[in-house]
């Protein structure tokens, strides 16, 4: 298994970005999300370049953006088409989205 690293960068006041990285490789995948109101964010975008294809970061970063969501007690709407493919593997995950395994989010305004 590869060792992974990963951070959250703040874009502005509403935009960040988790980012993940695999040791030894100067790529980086992430996952940016937009805050939606106080303890909700949605999960907007996943990107990994090629060199990380395969990797289990993708993945990974999810988990860790689900870790972060209950340790800091925040919801996530997953408008994000692989965040939501991971949450359906996981319905244990349904603690902290905002929709059901499978359902599609709506955002209003």
């Amino acid at each position: 298994m590869s060792d992974f690293s990963f951070e959250i960068e703040e874009t502005d006041a509403r935009h960040g970005r988790y980012v993940g990285r695999v040791e030894g490789i100067a790529e980086e995948a992430e996952i940016t999300f937009t805050r939606r109101g106080p303890g909700v964010i949605s999960a907007d975008h996943t990107g990994a370049p090629e060199a990380l294809r395969g990797t289990g970061i993708a993945a990974a970063l999810v988990a860790h953006l689900v870790a972060d969501a209950r340790a800091m007690g925040f919801r996530i709407i997953p408008l994000c088409p692989y965040v939501r493919k991971q949450y359906a593997r996981h319905p244990d995950w349904a603690d902290v989205f905002t929709t059901a395994p499978g359902e599609a989010p709506a955002l209003s305004g």
